[in-house]
């Protein structure tokens, strides 16, 4: 954790009134997409034969309400690119009707809602949800209700499951311009589960014990995708006298409790701004002021920069001398906050008078500015530079978000940050941004069929079979339990049983040991088939091939995944050196360490066993070795 993160305190949660609720998105490993079934497969950006592109319209649901996220997601009036693949058909870019929901994405969405104790829906409805920020060419994307009034146990109490949802993955952003932004048509429709939590979760500890347990149990089913971008959280904070906050995309675990403190700091430093503001009868001046001409001159490359066709727009804020400046984040300030309204629209960001003079503008410029909106000294300042077409729009935001300093902390959607701060989306969205989907019918999810479903064994309950069954100990049942090979570890596990060489305790370190280890080496281990594996295993089991070549064997295996494993371990000698030749080697080693032996005894196994074995590893057990000295040793010191 950075530094930054240890700025954050610890507060007094229940005096703050915390609230907390998450919401989990998990893609589904289903052979097809959601509503299609092309192939469920990421392709690479080089792999696009082509591209669409798009303008997405603010549009009312059936009620003919408009949603106000949706309004303001299309106010920058940015084109939509798509890039298109061979595996991309008409239906994912909305030019074909929808297929019915994968009946392997349903089934794996219905083996969670056992795991958390739901009750699922009758009849399902297929709905559209609005979403115009150009992650779907169609401009909505496909959600079903399947469950909900779900639970779960935690440390700190019980945590109800509000709802579990059945819906479509959107198309993941590759490039993004003041122009336009592109987007990859690949994973557009894969089956995301969403499970939401009511707000119950009353501290960040409890907010990451929530988010682990969840995604411990959909990995249970064995159904959903593993590794960076298939799970994501989105978590939802409020306080007394704050609001509810959504903050989306937090992808590490470990950053969660951080992202919750850091949006209760924010929330705080507002609420303390909002009234240190009123408290000296602050206000905003609506007036949009062109200030264009006060800059005709200037030799600030980012003002000549940010447009050709450029106006300038400034407003004053009466009162806010030294405010935008506050820090309402760590290294984020409120002006932060009113450039990212800004940016919402289209812009590259604002300037304000708490950092200026700065980015070559001049004091003499900032005194004409001043003048020109007819600012005090304890008045702030704001301009906008940008395309013309644009520049009002996004004052007239910024406008918005500062008369809400004075009034409230806004309910919006925040983009989580790596360092665990978050950015503005959008405004938090409502129900008019959801609608039926009419292309599709209901359908019946069978009471009989989910009775007999069988619920998968929790991760947290393999790992404790696997102590008692393999006798391995907690922390080597936890790694093999939630890792990829787990399914291949029983199998293994059990064709070994009892064999002194390939055993369980063998087969987790090389899946949890030594394959990340010649992953983080740049090898390429998931080419390493499950029969590849057997192979090495039958070898290691026979006693053909020592344990201790194993890393060895995988290195060349990576290299060349179709190898036969017996005759690489020839070419390399392995397991081929005699017995006698390793006895004679020890032989040598011991008559000429023999003062060594005299003076540390039977210690003496260990330093001259590093001896033998860097001339043997990987030809003979290590145990071998040991046993061999250990006896040669005994005979001198007797």
């Amino acid at each position: 954790m950075s530094q930054e993160a240890k700025t954050i305190p610890d507060y007094d949660y229940e005096a703050l009134g915390l609230m907390v609720g998450l919401e989990i998105h998990q893609q589904v490993d289903s052979p097809t997409k959601l509503h299609c079934r092309c192939p469920n497969i990421y392709r690479e950006p080089e792999e696009s034969t082509h591209e669409i592109r798009r303008y997405l319209r603010p549009k009312a649901n059936n009620l003919g309400m408009m949603d106000r996220a949706v309004v303001e997601q299309t106010q920058a009036n940015r084109q939509s690119r798509y890039m298109v693949f061979d595996t991309t058909c008409l239906g994912d870019v909305d030019e074909a009707g929808p297929a019915p929901v994968s009946p392997e994405a349903l089934k794996t969405t219905l083996e969670v809602s056992k795991l958390l104790h739901m009750a699922p829906v009758d009849r399902a409805h297929v709905m559209r949800k609005i979403i115009v920020d150009g992650s779907g060419p169609g401009g909505f994307q496909r959600t079903t209700f399947i469950a909900g009034n779900g639970w779960i146990e935690t440390g700190s109490g019980k945590c109800r499951i509000a709802s579990l949802c059945l819906e479509e993955e959107s198309a993941p952003k590759m490039e993004e311009t003041d122009e336009y932004v592109v987007f990859s048509l690949d994973r557009l429709g894969t089956p995301l589960i969403e499970i939401a939590t009511e707000p119950d979760i009353r501290t960040p500890e409890q907010t990451v014990e929530v988010a682990s347990y969840l995604g411990m149990a959909l990995r249970s089913t064995l159904g959903v995708k593993r590794g960076i971008g298939t799970i994501r959280q989105d978590v939802n904070v409020s306080i007394k006298n704050g609001t509810r906050v959504e903050m989306k995309g937090v992808q590490a675990l470990s950053m969660i409790d951080e992202i919750v403190k850091r949006e209760i700091f924010r929330q705080l430093a507002l609420i303390e701004i909002k009234d240190e503001l009123n408290a000296k009868d602050a206000s905003v001046d609506t007036t949009l002021y062109d200030v264009t001409n006060i800059f005709a001159e200037t030799k600030s490359k980012v003002i000549i920069n940010s447009a050709k066709n450029r106006q300038i727009i400034a407003i004053r804020l009466k009162g806010f001398d030294g405010y935008i400046g506050r820090e309402v984040q760590p290294g984020r300030r409120l002006g932060t906050e009113l450039s990212e309204k800004a940016k919402a629209v289209g812009v590259s960001g604002l300037f304000h008078t708490d950092e200026l003079p700065n980015y070559g503008i001049t004091a003499e410029e900032v005194t004409a500015l001043r003048k020109a909106v007819g600012a005090d000294a304890d008045d702030a300042v704001i301009m906008i530079s940008g395309r013309a077409e644009v520049v009002k729009r996004a004052m007239e935001s910024v406008v918005q978000r500062a008369e809400q300093v004075l009034i409230t902390i806004p309910q919006e959607t925040r983009y989580a940050l790596p360092d665990g701060n978050t950015s503005y989306m959008r405004p938090l969205p409502g129900a008019a941004r959801m609608y039926p989907e009419t292309d599709l019918p209901t359908f019946a999810i069978s009471r009989a069929a989910y009775r007999d479903l069988p619920a998968p064994e929790l991760l947290i309950e393999k790992a404790e079979r696997y102590i008692k069954e393999y006798n391995i100990n907690k922390e080597f049942a936890e790694a093999i339990a939630f890792s990829k090979h787990m399914l291949l570890f029983e199998k293994l596990a059990e064709k070994y049983k009892g064999n002194e060489s390939a055993t369980p305790t063998l087969l987790v370190r090389i899946f949890t040991g030594i394959l990340p280890e010649l992953k983080r080496e740049g090898l390429s281990v998931d080419s390493i088939t499950d029969a590849k594996f057997e192979e090495m295993f039958d070898l290691i089991s026979a006693g053909t091939l020592p344990k201790d070549a194993a890393r060895n064997i995988l290195v060349i295996v990576c290299n060349d995944s179709g190898c036969c494993i017996a005759e690489v371990a020839e070419k390399m000698g392995i397991g081929a050196v005699d017995k006698k030749e390793i006895e004679e080697y020890i032989d040598a080693i011991v008559a000429e360490r023999k003062d060594f032996i005299a003076e540390k005894g039977p210690a003496a196994v260990g330093p001259l066993m590093g001896i033998v074995m860097e001339k043997y590893r990987g030809k003979i057990e290590g145990k071998e070795v040991s046993a061999l000295l250990k006896e040669k040793i005994d005979k001198m010191t007797k």
